[in-house]
């Protein structure tokens, strides 16, 4: 679906902090995302977090709650998931959905934690080769090849089999910051995923550009690939105290702008609110509504 712009009509959805106290919040927070027509729904991987629930089994668990939302982790932990054996989960979740399911990765952070875990710890540079080398993996079995043999400095497979397929074309949607990795984004993903405002407003435009570049350089089109910004904020009636946090009318106003001017194609609420439902709600019914309009797509 495009708009007048020719730009995709915009996305929006949730990014719940998958508590492990408080487990049915999270679930009735999805689905309540899923009944007023929010787009997307985000689960954060971090294995290693004792306070967390696990976010493929949480993933699985809302794929089964849910009739429409798309679910996706935001980002997996590649360093203590097998790429083999997370493109076959996101498969099988994707057939099992409908085709309802993205797969967001990340190179790796909190290194202590994930080798705490009998992780890897790996340095900035062998984290992306890594990453480089999972995406091959993943795509490889998501096409069902037969005898897969792949031999990298990270990943080895010795005569695998592939498959099942996923039930639609399911984006690799990559957290990115440095510029190795935008140029990654661009040259052998899908999509980026990064927090706002922890890349600052001002360093989106050459953040974008990076990406642009990377992709051109493959022989890709930029426009094909997905921008979706993770926001930070409150909707809060009264005066603006920050960024995203203040009224309706300051959402609609910054958001409008993410949307527009920043490019990004997409928009994930991460509140820091006590009132969880409630601010999706008011995300879903007054927010997204009027950025819409505002944006015309």
């Amino acid at each position: 679906m495009t708009g007048g712009t020719g730009r995709p009509a915009p996305r929006f959805g949730i990014f719940p902090v998958p508590d492990a106290e408080a487990p049915e919040r999270v679930v009735e927070q999805v689905m309540l995302a899923d009944r007023l027509g929010l787009d997307l729904a985000g689960i954060q991987d971090h294995p290693y977090q004792r306070r967390h629930l696990d976010a493929w089994t949480l993933l699985s668990y809302l794929g089964g709650r849910t009739d429409r939302i798309r679910l996706f982790p935001a980002v997996a932990n590649l360093p203590l998931r097998s790429p083999a054996l997370l493109a076959k989960a996101a498969a099988s979740l994707d057939r099992l959905t409908g085709g309802r399911v993205e797969l967001g990765l990340g190179a790796g952070a909190f290194w202590d934690a994930i080798a705490a875990w009998d992780g890897p710890r790996r340095s900035p540079r062998e984290s992306v080769d890594a990453l480089m080398e999972a995406i091959q993996v993943i795509r490889r079995v998501w096409a069902a090849e037969r005898g897969i043999r792949f031999e990298g400095e990270h990943y080895r497979l010795a005569g695998a089999h592939g498959g099942p397929p996923p039930a639609h074309d399911i984006g690799i949607w990559l957290g990115a910051y440095g510029p190795r990795m935008l140029r990654l984004v661009g040259s052998a993903a899908d999509g980026w995923f990064p927090s706002v405002p922890r890349l600052p407003l001002e360093d989106v435009p050459a953040r974008q550009a990076i990406v642009d570049e990377g992709a051109r350089r493959a022989g890709r089109d930029p426009a094909a690939i997905v921008r979706i910004a993770n926001l930070n904020g409150a909707i809060v009636d009264g005066e603006v105290t920050g960024w995203l946090h203040g009224p309706v009318d300051h959402w609609v106003a910054e958001l409008t702008r993410v949307l527009g001017e920043l490019r990004f194609d997409a928009a994930v609420l991460w509140h820091d609110h006590e009132d969880t439902l409630g601010q999706t709600e008011r995300f879903a019914t007054e927010v997204v509504p009027r950025v819409r309009a505002a944006l015309g797509r």
